[in-house]
């Protein structure tokens, strides 16, 4: 999936190709106010879950000892990998 970072101005003065290319191309666009990214623009076959949504997924399966190692480890190099937002109340 590609990902096209524009200006705001730019994502207004051409929404309905915007909304195209992101449906039918699966192409992601991060829209800038001011410099600084504002807001995303994403196709909706890019699903998110909430961690609430996870935990409630979680719940529901238990896992034998050896798969829970190697959950914990995912977990652990998954939050490695992620980056807190600059702005915290972003």
């Amino acid at each position: 999936m590609s990902e096209t970072v524009i200006t705001v101005t730019e994502a207004a003065r051409n929404f309905a190709d915007c909304v195209n290319r992101a449906h039918y191309r699966n192409e992601t666009f991060v829209l800038l106010k001011n410099g600084v990214p504002f807001a995303r623009l994403v196709p909706d076959a890019e699903r998110t879950c909430t961690g609430e949504q996870l935990a409630a997924a979680i719940a529901g399966n238990s896992l034998t000892p050896v798969e829970a190692r190697a959950w914990a480890k995912d977990l652990k190099a998954a939050r490695k990998a992620l980056k807190a937002p600059v702005d915290p109340w972003q």
